[in-house]
């Protein structure tokens, strides 16, 4: 064991890992990349004025972290808001306007802290990524035996496809809205599947093309939604009032928890890591590291303010409309809008085409980035060496297969979408332990992270944290189990199930203890020889 430690040495900050993944290099200027033979040259290389160059030589080395610049501050900006898109797909605008619905006002307090606990497991994952200069998806290959990454890989597709269902079909929903019901949902999937094209083109213009298209997105996004809030006029003394005052009633359970599940979705830990590295950054600097990540934090932090606000926007509108009427119980993703043109009408710029219009906001900008994580997801568990297109379009094509057999199945009912809805968010909730225990995991070890590693506070407080939300869906879970499954033979089966996801879970908890006293232990061992010599 402790051979085998001492050999992953060479991933620490220390050292740039050589065998990186094709679709990391994308990413990279040429002169950021390991001088070996095997680099190929990819045609998708951002141009150097578009990444934070740092010099390199011992004639720039510093000797301490430099002073806060908002220039250097507007060089860093852009993987934080593109992580922020997972906290405003149609997933958690449906969760956020049923809250508003059933729960009014009171649970935005609860909106505020799951997005600050969000916001801390997202920074732990940029921070893996610019300490190591390598994403997760590449370190758990490293680091778990080959059974075990094929796993969480399987896990990692899992939760993705789930999550581009509900972006997918969120996107052909407001092309529907959109075009006055003329596009039926299955025509908007194929529309919303060629998104993986675009990517390649921008990508080939440079990352800043792609952030900005997310920048106008996520635009258009806060004005048709705080459009709708001016038009609608929520109270502010009650908004304020449920920020600030913790409520929770029994009725509302079920809100809440899906408030609180919304917060972490696997493939955004995973993408977030990814993203990171699009700014040339030298783990062996560590003041260059750490001045990274300080500017990566305040992005990431305005970053997640401006989605807090899109989603308490939503809330408050459909608290205002909807709260204790009749339709509160019954409003979801497909009918929301009409709802809207029913209780507040048309207009120079009717309500209905307003909310879609940010819904399909919403919908494309996930999409992309949920295929922008499958890339890194697929070619970093499996070491795959792929062009970026053909990564794209495989990535695309897991999803959108099952996306079009979803939409013609479902497609004419409202109810039956809903329910979909349900079973979407119980899948992609599983998968939460399977990118939370590793990222923690790894991000506390000092032979992956050297002088980065998080501190015992900040650890106890990410598995706290963690904790709570896999408690959460684990409610959720039970719940929803209990009241879907009957009969024996289904009841013996889902309980088989439970005994291996449950099992799987305590091998990843455990062998974070086995590595984490190993590691101890040749620590220990060298500071022995240290002293004896």
């Amino acid at each position: 064991m402790t051979d085998s430690i001492v050999s992953r040495q060479v991933n620490s900050p220390k050292r740039r890992n050589d065998s990186n993944g094709e679709f990391k290099r994308l990413l990279l200027p040429e002169t950021s990349q390991p001088d070996t033979n095997e680099r190929r040259e990819s045609p998708a290389d951002p141009p150097e004025d578009q990444v934070l160059t740092v010099e390199e030589d011992g004639e720039n080395t510093l000797d301490s972290v430099p002073p806060f610049s908002w220039a250097t501050l507007w060089k860093f900006t852009g993987p934080g808001f593109l992580m922020s898109i997972a906290f405003l797909d149609p997933g958690n605008i449906e969760g956020d306007l049923q809250a508003g619905a059933v729960a009014g006002y009171s649970l935005l307090w609860l909106l505020l802290w799951a997005t600050l606990m969000g916001l801390l497991i997202q920074l732990l994952s940029a921070r893996i990524g610019v300490a190591t200069g390598r994403h997760l998806a590449e370190i758990c290959r490293s680091e778990y035996p080959s059974w075990a990454r094929v796993l969480l890989w399987f896990m990692a597709e899992v939760a993705l496809i789930g999550a581009d269902i509900q972006e997918v079909i969120g996107s052909a929903i407001a092309l529907q809205i959109l075009t006055r019901g003329f596009l039926p949902i299955w025509v908007g999937v194929i529309i919303t599947s060629f998104d993986c094209f675009l990517i390649s083109y921008l990508e080939k213009c440079g990352m800043r093309k792609l952030e900005g298209l997310f920048a106008v997105l996520i635009a258009t996004m806060a004005l048709s939604f705080a459009w709708m809030f001016n038009e609608t006029k929520p109270s502010g003394e009650e908004l304020f009032i449920g920020i600030i005052l913790p409520k929770l009633g029994s009725k509302t359970i079920r809100q809440a928890v899906g408030v609180v599940g919304c917060v972490i979705t696997p493939h955004n830990v995973f993408l977030h890591s990814a993203l990171v590295q699009s700014r040339k950054t030298n783990p062996k600097e560590v003041n260059r590291v750490q001045e990274a990540l300080n500017y990566y934090n305040i992005e990431s932090s305005a970053a997640l303010f401006v989605s807090f606000m899109i989603n308490l926007f939503v809330t408050a509108v459909f608290a205002k409309g909807f709260y204790g009427t009749e339709q509160a119980d019954s409003i979801g993703l497909v009918n929301a809008g009409h709802y809207l043109q029913e209780k507040y009408g048309g207009g120079v710029f009717p309500i209905l085409y307003i909310w879609g219009i940010g819904l399909l906001a919403a919908g494309q900008s996930s999409t992309i980035t949920g295929t922008y994580a499958g890339q890194f997801i697929m070619e970093g568990f499996l070491d795959l060496q792929m062009e970026q297109w053909l990564s794209a379009f495989i990535t695309r094509s897991f999803a959108i297969v099952p996306t079009m057999f979803v939409a013609v199945m479902f497609n004419t009912s409202e109810g039956s979408l809903d329910v979909l809805n349900e079973w979407l968010n119980i899948l992609q909730s599983m998968q939460i332990p399977f990118a939370v225990i590793p990222l923690l995991t790894m991000v506390s070890k000092e032979h992956i992270m050297g002088v980065f590693k998080i501190g015992p506070s900040l650890e106890k407080l990410a598995w706290t944290v963690a904790v709570f939300v896999m408690m959460i869906n684990g409610y959720l879970l039970l719940d929803f189990f209990m009241a879907e499954v009957k009969g024996f033979l289904v009841g013996f089966l889902v309980f088989a199930g439970i005994v291996a996801y449950i099992s799987f879970i305590i091998y990843l908890v455990s062998y974070r203890s086995s590595q984490s006293s190993s590691w101890s232990s040749l620590e220990m061992s060298q500071r022995v020889v240290s002293t004896e010599t």
